[in-house]
């Protein structure tokens, strides 16, 4: 019987900061609006607020010491340590982020070398054809990567490929804007291998779906100066249209996971876990009702889509790594996917970029 090369998830490792930041610790910042003009609100309720969209109550920042790349380094280990993988077998280390190295009390961005290549010398990896590099894709770039590693090993070009996610928002994030209680730091890695199978078997990465939303969605997540025009004005920040991107996002999220479990052979019924990008609780519960509605249900079952946000926060293209590793380590309340469990993982972010890809466990 003829043969393929199904790509399977075989370790996962993450790291998170020490440093536990409360919602309690914005009491003291001055908001202000994109207009530039100071909230009036007061900042208790301000946080209210946010907490009752969000569900945020905490978030984690890096040590003063520490960068994306450090963390990035932590996370590898801690995958290839969890499976006794050789790091010279790897044939790629593929790194997702958006702002490279950003060191405390500074915004720049460092990202010459790549990311990728800092790791792979932390790692002491001698091998030169392990090849390093970056992808920047917006909150997607982890999955983005996780598709591409999937593509290398298919094809025959890879039989290992590390995958991960690694950010600090937080240094990127404008203190007077409220959207800055969103951001967190954090890092998620993963080992894809690749497993010869007959034709009849179907496990692992399944298929995949990506778009690009450009032409009027490109800036609504773009680099801005702070929304206090007297803070800081030769530097810029993260800045974000919440309200276009949640619209973008529940328009548009609920159908391309629908256009990828039609391209998988893949009922609703038959999906365990929905594992969302953690951007927002109040979205993610959105897109999982649209989601559902799309298969004619009038009410979605949220105990498909585990959620870390409300201690985490969002720390961009590390979310999903640090999720599937929190899950699959029996870290969370929701029970770990098992053999036979099929997910469906997505994001969306900057650029607008959104993805998705349907997995079954081997």
């Amino acid at each position: 019987m003829a043969e393929k090369t199904n790509v399977v998830i075989a370790a996962s490792g993450h790291f998170l900061p020490d440093n536990i930041i409360p919602n309690e610790a914005f009491l003291n910042n001055s908001f202000y609006y994109a207009t530039g003009e100071r909230m009036t609100k007061s900042n208790k309720e301000i946080i209210t607020k946010f907490y009752e969209i969000t569900e945020i109550e905490e978030r984690r920042y890096a040590d003063d010491t520490m960068v994306a790349s450090d963390m990035g380094f932590i996370a590898a280990e801690r995958a290839l340590s969890s499976s006794g993988t050789d790091p010279e077998s790897l044939d790629a280390i593929i790194v997702a982020h958006n702002f490279g190295d950003v060191v405390h009390r500074s915004n720049r961005s460092d990202m010459v070398p790549s990311l990728a290549a800092r790791i792979k010398l932390k790692l002491g990896i001698e091998n030169p054809f392990c090849v390093a590099y970056d992808i920047p894709f917006g909150c997607p770039g982890w999955l983005q990567a996780m598709i591409q590693g999937s593509q290398m090993i298919s094809n025959g070009q890879a039989k290992k490929v590390m995958v991960i996610g690694t950010e600090t928002l937080s240094r990127v994030s404008d203190p007077h804007d409220i959207d800055s209680m969103l951001y967190s730091d954090g890092a998620g890695a993963v080992i894809l291998n690749g497993v010869r199978a007959s034709e009849d078997e179907n496990f692992g990465v399944l298929n995949y779906k990506v778009r690009s939303d450009t032409k009027q969605h490109c800036e609504l997540l773009k680099l801005d100066r702070s929304y206090n025009q007297d803070h800081d004005p030769g530097n810029i920040y993260l800045k974000m249209n919440g309200r276009k991107l949640y619209e973008y996002a529940l328009n548009n999220v609920p159908n391309l996971v629908m256009e990828c479990m039609e391209m998988s052979g893949i009922a609703l019924k038959d999906v365990k876990k929905v594992l969302m990008h953690q951007a927002n609780a109040k979205m993610n519960k959105a897109i999982l009702l649209r989601l559902f509605q799309l298969y004619g249900q009038d009410t979605s079952d949220e105990s498909v889509m585990p959620l870390t946000i409300s201690k985490l926060g969002n720390n961009s293209v590390a979310t999903l790594p640090i999720l599937w590793d929190l899950l699959q380590n029996n870290q969370m309340e929701d029970t770990p996917l098992v053999s036979g469990d099929i997910c469906v993982i997505s994001s969306v972010g900057a650029g607008m970029n959104i993805n998705a890809l349907t997995y079954r466990m081997p």
